[in-house]
């Protein structure tokens, strides 16, 4: 029979237990922090002008229209009494119970407890208060440039999300409901899961979208078969093994972003746009970039056009004996397929049959989500941050990305993870999005003066390869995917550079869905329909309000389009040829960990 004092026991040795390891865990902390190479301050928040503007125009707008602002106050102030003794008038009458709540319905207070306990709604509510108030506040500032408006309006979001009280430990039920549950071990499981993210950033606090030991490189990940048939300092080329008796003549050459790993389009057999394109029938090659060191600081925009698009473009026709090549773009590499293209339209190089852009920018005459971080004190702070480490580095950029969906992609996770100590999903496509890759300095700075800032290749040209390359050189046939809510690379300002190129023969299809769940979208799934419409000469609004939708993936109707430009069939062709030996199997070297430049 257990005894009061038995119970009273096991909870006293499992506290003990609880505090050592708590103990041994805030050693680990302290060393990880230790270990911190710390970023260029100017990167982790905005200029203080932008501040100092906002509050000269308060100020301003204060002397001016003292009653306006006066009247704003008042109205926050009696709001935020009025909820007080709301409050206060139910605990009188002797009642454990929140006040009506008509506060707008939010995910992140789910919790029963949010709406009924008179603590916690209490809380929510006036944050909510706060946060109305704050936006209000930002919105009547008249007298800023638009674009410090919209950055203003970005990072005082940004503090109204960071102060949410579900992101603190003693205002959120749920993690003190779990806390209860186990006795406190959610809390040191969160505790572990911190050390672990911050031994695994070298002292940066990144929370782990996914459980990184759920998947293996070429094992249920980046599975498809095939082999790595060429490979120079800059890429790996892998030629996946066909599996059709049949293939058409035109090769398919993918250059996917190097801002990320290649197997995005071959997550899992079943949403593998790498397998399905080799299941319709087409000898298809997938360049996989190297993930840069330091010793790679000088490597620029040029270096990918010809170690990268013109070399892969080359081996390729060596490989199969074809005189053409079709290609796909993905996003940045989109970017600079179009340049090579220009450059290529300059030397008569006709290797490049068509080209399809997935989710890519060429023309940047509008900055979309992206204004707040690609203003001048932001990118002085990356070219010192690159000029110091040789690199731009794979956890800056994924921390910027994240704080476009801050809620989603930081304090979600990092809510499960740290408060309520749950393990991190076995997710394929969060453990992709968590595998970075740094950015060369040269290239990293280039891309965002001369791309991002000044839109030179849409805007009178870009000096590169000492040529001129522009956006109206572009020829071929062309076909633009893009996706509709798409946060990276806007759909209209997409449609707007397909729109500039200087092709007779132009396909825009418009995906539903984001930059990537747009892109990875099987037949099978039968989840996201698309747009079409013939006439690009519409405004992009007109475009999509008199266009076509179809339900279901945009493949099909993409590989419809490229069977047009791509031959006869012609049997199928293994990997490699007697001058491209098999180096070793796909997913590739430069997929896993940094690979010494020494060793290639």
């Amino acid at each position: 029979m257990t005894t009061k004092e038995d119970v009273a026991g096991e909870n006293l040795e499992r506290l003990n237990a609880n505090l050592t390891k708590v103990e041994e865990l805030s050693k680990r902390l302290i060393s990880a922090m230790s270990g911190r190479k710390a970023v260029n301050p100017t990167l982790n928040g905005p200029d203080q002008d932008v501040f100092m503007k906002a509050a000269t125009s308060y100020w301003q707008e204060m002397a001016t229209n003292p009653a306006r602002l006066f009247e704003t106050q008042l109205e926050f102030w009696g709001k935020s009494v009025k909820h007080f003794i709301e409050a206060q008038q139910v605990l009188a009458q002797g009642k454990l119970e929140a006040p009506e709540d008509t506060g707008p319905d939010d995910r992140r207070f789910s919790n029963p407890l949010w709406k009924t306990n008179p603590y916690f709604n209490y809380i929510k509510q006036q944050y909510q208060l706060n946060a109305d108030a704050m936006r209000k506040a930002v919105d009547e500032v008249d007298d800023l440039e638009p674009i410090e408006k919209k950055r203003l309006q970005y990072f005082s979001n940004q503090i109204i999300d960071m102060m949410a009280p579900t992101n603190f430990l003693g205002t959120n039920p749920d993690a003190l409901e779990r806390a209860m549950e186990t006795d406190g071990e959610s809390l040191v499981r969160g505790l572990e899961n911190l050390v672990a993210d911050l031994e695994a950033n070298n002292g940066e606090m990144l929370v782990r979208l996914s459980d990184v030991n759920a998947f293996r490189l070429g094992d249920n990940i980046a599975a498809s078969k095939g082999s790595v048939v060429y490979r120079n300092r800059m890429i790996e080329l892998i030629q996946y093994a066909p599996t059709t008796d049949e293939v058409h003549a035109t090769p398919l050459i993918v250059f996917p972003p190097w801002i990320n790993k290649f197997y995005i389009l071959d997550l899992k057999e079943q949403n593998s746009l790498i397998k399905w394109i080799t299941d319709q029938g087409y000898t298809l090659f997938v360049v996989s970039w190297v993930n840069p060191d330091d010793s790679y600081r000088d490597v620029g925009m040029e270096d990918y056009i010809q170690d990268g698009f013109l070399t892969a473009i080359a081996e390729v026709k060596a490989i199969t004996g074809q005189d053409q090549v079709n290609c796909i773009g993905y996003c940045i590499a989109g970017t600079t397929l179009s340049m090579t293209l220009s450059l290529m339209q300059h030397r008569g190089d006709k290797s490049v049959k068509s080209a399809t852009f997935f989710t890519t920018l060429t023309d940047f005459s509008e900055q979309g989500e992206f204004t707040p971080f690609l203003q001048n004190d932001f990118i002085d702070g990356i070219e010192k941050e690159v000029a110091e480490n040789g690199i731009l580095r794979s956890f800056i950029m994924a921390r910027t990305f994240s704080f476009l969906r801050s809620n989603d992609l930081i304090y979600g996770p990092a809510i499960r993870s740290y408060m309520l100590g749950e393990a991190p999903p076995a997710f394929d496509l969060l453990y992709w999005n968590g595998d970075g890759t740094n950015l060369p300095a040269k290239m990293a700075v280039e891309y965002l003066r001369k791309l991002c800032q000044r839109n030179e290749f849409a805007d009178g040209g870009i000096e590169l390869m000492g040529d001129r390359l522009q956006i109206e050189d572009v020829d071929i046939p062309v076909c633009f995917i893009a996706c509709e809510t798409d946060h990276i690379a806007a759909w209209k300002d997409s449609y707007r550079g397909a729109q500039k190129m200087g092709s007779k023969n132009k396909t825009f299809i418009l995906s539903e869905s984001g930059h990537i769940a747009g892109i990875v979208n099987p037949p099978s799934k039968k989840k996201y329909g698309h747009y079409t419409n013939t006439d690009m000469s519409l405004s992009a609004e007109d475009w999509q309000s008199t266009g076509k939708y179809h339900a279901g993936s945009w493949w099909p109707r993409w590989e419809g389009w490229l069977a047009k430009r791509s031959g006869k069939m012609v049997p199928a062709r293994q990997p490699g040829d007697s001058t491209h030996p098999v180096l070793c199997d796909a997913p590739g070297t430069y997929v896993v960990p940094l690979v010494p430049a020494s060793t290639v």
